[in-house]
């Protein structure tokens, strides 16, 4: 007999309602023991959980998720472990209210929501729990700790805050920074502006960024086109470097703000990079991830501390780099056999790990970590065909993240 083969979607959703239905059962005493099936019947089925090699998982979570009240907060299971099963796992969060842990929001078959209410605003501990999709009930495999921030809904009413958003292809499209300006003109937020000199076509009225298809960190830093203002983005250089006649290109973002912004600097400079720096990294080779990864950290401070030059009260804000989309032939579709979304997922993941351990403790340097790999739907927030650029929903999700970030920004955390 051919196993029956069910879309990962949907088996999640029949793992979580059994568990449910089981639950009910048993606390009515109504439970009763079934043979169980034979493995030919349901491919998926297992009525014995294997053991799970809790370190090749690297359950990975930032030290601060931040949310806005009202506004849907979620974590992804694909986006914070490392498998090419994901639907074998679920996330449960507990929060910390006087001194006891409680369950909070909601366990989803490939995701854990929250909504919170104004009651929520404030600081809280919280524990992500990792579980066991295959045991009945779902078993506790291993648990990361985190603090969630929340932002009342009208944090920010009243004051004013400019933006500089600075990417590669991602930030070029461009629906991001429109959908973060949505956010920011509802009712209860700050006036917003942006600052920065590329504005394609389809730009919102007041959005305006430096993001251009195929950058990366070492670009930014060190290419230099003569009179590349006004050409076509491929062909520009870097808005941050300049040259004086007869004396080599340097980075110079002082005068960048000096030029276009009559010395204009920006509250919040925020830089959504990665995704071309490393994706042509060894996946087979751990060492040869980070080797690339140390490589872009360099260029990385290079520009962050000319930005820091002359932006000394700028929050210099880095954005987790978002997770591939979960089908793999969508990276067929752009790649060919070249690059697989299993190898790019392995880099991504290391990629993420190291952006929190070299920019997720430095707040008191006003230099910050915006976790924008949690909330991007990996599966319904790309389209069928295109390995790392979201859908509108990806990118209405990236926006939902840096948005809450700058809701809960003046929030701080012991």
């Amino acid at each position: 007999m051919v196993p029956i083969q069910f879309p990962i979607r949907l088996r999640r959703w029949l793992l979580v309602k059994s568990q449910v239905i089981a639950g009910l059962l048993t606390g009515l005493g109504l439970l009763l023991t079934l043979p169980s099936p034979p493995m030919s019947s349901l491919a998926w089925s297992q009525d014995v959980a294997e053991p799970v090699e809790v370190a090749s998982l690297q359950l990975t979570i930032p030290p601060r998720i931040d949310a806005v009240a009202g506004q849907p907060l979620a974590i992804f299971v694909d986006n914070v472990i490392l498998t090419q099963s994901p639907q074998d796992f679920l996330l449960e969060v507990d929060i910390e209210r006087d001194g006891t842990f409680h369950s909070v929001g909601k366990r989803e078959a490939d995701r854990w929501t929250f909504r919170p209410e104004p009651a929520d605003a404030g600081v809280h501990r919280i524990r992500v729990r990792l579980m066991d999709a295959k045991t009945n009930p779902p078993r506790e495999i291993t648990v990361r700790s985190s603090k969630l921030v929340v932002g009342p809904a009208d944090a920010g009413r009243d004051s004013k805050i400019s933006l500089l958003i600075v990417g590669d292809s991602l930030t070029h499209a461009t629906l991001y920074p429109n959908s973060l300006a949505t956010l920011l003109s509802q009712p209860g937020n700050p006036t917003w502006k942006m600052l920065g000199t590329h504005r394609p076509g389809g730009a919102a009225a007041g959005v305006s960024h430096e993001g251009y298809g195929g950058w990366t960190w070492e670009r930014f830093v060190t290419h230099y086109v003569p009179d590349s203002e006004g050409k076509e983005p491929k062909l520009r250089g870097s808005p941050f470097v300049f040259a004086e006649v007869g004396r080599r290109p340097e980075l110079n973002p002082a005068r960048y703000f000096d030029t276009h912004f009559g010395g204009e600097r920006p509250d919040v400079i925020v830089f959504l990079l990665g995704i071309n720096d490393c994706f042509s990294a060894p996946p087979d080779n751990p060492t040869g991830i980070d080797e690339r990864i140390d490589v872009v950290f360099r260029h990385a401070a290079t520009l962050l501390a000319a930005m820091r030059k002359a932006a000394p009260n700028s929050a210099l804000v880095i954005c987790a780099t978002p997770p591939p989309n979960s089908r793999q032939k969508a990276f067929e579709a752009n790649y060919q056999d070249r690059y697989t979304r299993w190898g790019w997922k392995r880099i991504q993941h290391r990629l993420v790990q190291r952006q929190i351990q070299q920019f997720g403790h430095r707040e008191k340097e006003n230099l910050l970590l915006i976790p924008t790999e949690l909330n991007v739907d990996p599966e319904d927030g790309y389209p069928d065909n295109n390995g790392v650029h979201p859908n509108a929903t990806g990118y209405q999700q990236i926006a939902a993240t840096i948005y809450s970030w700058l809701k809960c920004r003046r929030i701080e955390t012991p």
